[in-house]
């Protein structure tokens, strides 16, 4: 169970920060999370409306205000924004479910859609809520998991537009296995170039924050392994499947 905000496990006072873009401060929202005692500060966020960490930051928006931005095609831009910038972005749709194909003259598949494309093309999950008490409460919570829990604290991290040449190279990168944007990144600021990236070893590669062991072996054998090797094992396996099935 969740401590009182404003208090850890221990009853001492817990400071929890949240920063709040000053477009969302005069929500219902914001003032709910001041009265927790939680430390809304004001600023003017490029990214997202709640930063609560840094990895994690929110987009929080009501049934009508996402139907909207689908409608203006606003979404689709916050949510690369956002999935560019954090590690871990939420997206928040606050109201009843059922409003969402009721609220607008829209068609049921076109909603669907653009929800199937954040949590697949973004890769950033959505949290329901019923009402900006509910919304505040969750904000706070994953704020106090994070700031109390992980010791992490919030990080603004605005979203700078890529040069043609740096998105070519993020592009490059990110076409390694299991290699996403913020990766693809991270690797290029590690090891400046992508002829660097591809010529590192396991050990260096390693050093690189989010990549894993697991990870990093399979970058290696796709850039280490020789080619007509594995051209041969898989002509190796089709001869193998192809005797399996004559036997059978």
């Amino acid at each position: 169970m969740a401590p009182e905000c404003g208090a850890d496990g221990e009853g001492k006072q817990a400071c929890i920060t949240v920063f709040v873009d000053h477009r969302e401060k005069p929500s219902s929202v914001a003032r709910i999370l001041e009265k927790r005692q939680a430390c809304v500060k004001e600023m003017q966020l490029d990214v997202a409306d709640y930063v609560i960490s840094d990895r994690i930051a929110i987009e929080r928006k009501t049934v009508q205000d996402f139907l909207n931005s689908v409608i203006d095609q606003r979404l689709f831009e916050q949510m690369r924004r956002l999935s560019d910038s954090y590690e871990k972005p939420i997206l928040v749709l606050e109201g009843s479910p059922a409003r969402l194909y009721n609220e607008r003259n829209m068609h049921a598949n076109a909603i669907r859609g653009a929800l199937s494309s954040i949590a697949i093309d973004f890769g950033i999950p959505i949290l329901w809520t019923e009402n900006a008490l509910e919304t505040a409460e969750m904000i706070y919570w994953i704020a106090y998991r994070e700031q109390a829990g992980q010791k992490r604290q919030p990080s603004v991290r605005p979203c700078k537009k890529s040069s043609g040449l740096a998105r070519n190279r993020e592009f490059l990168v990110a076409g390694l296995p299991n290699v996403n944007s913020k990766l693809s990144r991270r690797l290029l600021s590690h090891f400046r170039t992508p002829k660097e990236v591809f010529s590192a070893s396991e050990e260096r590669l390693m050093q690189v924050e989010g990549l894993g062991r697991e990870r990093v072996r399979r970058i290696y054998d796709l850039l280490n392994c020789d080619y007509r090797n594995i051209g041969q094992s898989q002509e190796d396996g089709k001869a193998l499947k192809r005797n399996g099935e004559g036997n059978g």
